[in-house]
């Protein structure tokens, strides 16, 4: 029987900044993953495994979720989608081998609110029958047409739901856009092919208060490419990238995290703003610029994003 949870009803905010995918079916590839420094690693039942290794992959996931030396690895699966045979078993299996060595389940090709809510109501089942005092948490991929038009009502569809993530391989295909095998399109397209989608899914995120996660970078050995992009994502608002390869964590770790001086000058100016507002003054002027408290919201998500990169940030 699986070990309780050793802090009940206590959720705390996870760092995101690099989510390491892994096949599960492999025992190898699951210990490396182990000790990427990723913030997150899930063990793929899905796309990583093949149909007739998915039923195998699960014990080989559980072994790896009990034994390994995660140390501050969020560990998490990703189980196949809601239409495919192998779900429900998924889910009962992973849960009741791993208890409460598990921390957040993943789900494909979420439509709408009623698939997370499906999730949701057996992982309240099998956390009442095992005596789970710790909830399992949900991210849920936006990689449909469907799920897309549905973001914000899925991302408001579960208080488990911590993430939703950008899901563009499928999405490619279920738009029926002509992209490259890096999700690029294959012609030339004026400014950047998936901005839309990708403020969809952060909106969506934003609105609902839980973490938005941008989509996998394949070509694994371009790793500027993979800066790139996950510069890109960081600057629009995200809080983390997949990795599909070890090589891509120290990156994403890397650049969702605020620099030195981003958190040193978001100290300064909530500083000189406190001090201001004490004496009745509302916006000052630092530098040659205005700072006001639309500034201190900004400063606040920087030193947010420190604490969770440092491990330091509170319980909700």
């Amino acid at each position: 029987m699986p070990g309780k949870a050793e802090e009940p009803n206590v959720t705390r905010p996870r760092a995101r900044r690099s989510e390491l995918a892994t096949p599960a079916s492999s025992e190898r590839m699951c210990e490396k993953a182990a000790g990427s420094g990723a913030d997150l690693v899930f063990l793929d039942l899905e796309d990583a495994c093949a149909p007739s290794a998915k039923e195998a992959a699960r014990g080989i996931a559980v072994a790896a979720l009990t034994d390994l030396d995660w140390g501050h690895t969020v560990r998490a699966v990703r189980v196949n989608g809601l239409d495919t045979p192998w779900c429900h078993d998924d889910i009962i299996e992973v849960v009741t081998g791993a208890g409460a060595s598990l921390d957040v389940l993943i789900v494909p090709k979420a439509r709408s609110a009623r698939d997370v809510w499906w999730v949701d109501v057996l992982l309240t089942q099998l956390e009442t029958k095992l005596g789970l005092t710790r909830r399992i948490g949900l991210e849920v991929l936006i990689e449909e047409a469907e799920g897309l038009s549905n973001a914000a009502e899925i991302a408001r569809s579960s208080s488990r739901l911590e993430a939703i993530i950008f899901g563009a391989g499928d999405l490619s295909a279920s738009l029926r856009a002509r992209v490259d095998g890096n999700f690029d399109p294959v012609g030339e397209y004026p400014g950047d092919f998936w901005h839309f989608a990708r403020v969809q899914v952060l909106s969506a995120a934003r609105g609902a208060g839980i973490d938005a996660i941008d989509a996998p970078y394949p070509a694994y050995k371009d790793v500027d490419g993979y800066r790139r992009s996950a510069t890109h994502a960081s600057l629009l608002g995200f809080d983390g990238k997949w990795a599909i390869h070890p090589a891509q964590v120290p990156i994403a770790n890397e650049v969702f995290a605020p620099t030195e001086q981003e958190v040193a000058e978001a100290h300064e100016a909530m500083k000189i703003y406190r001090e201001s507002e004490a004496e009745g003054v509302g916006a000052i002027g630092r530098d040659g610029r205005l700072v006001d408290a639309a500034h201190m919201r900004l400063a606040e998500n920087v030193l947010h994003k420190a604490a969770l990169a440092s491990g330091t940030a509170p319980a909700n």
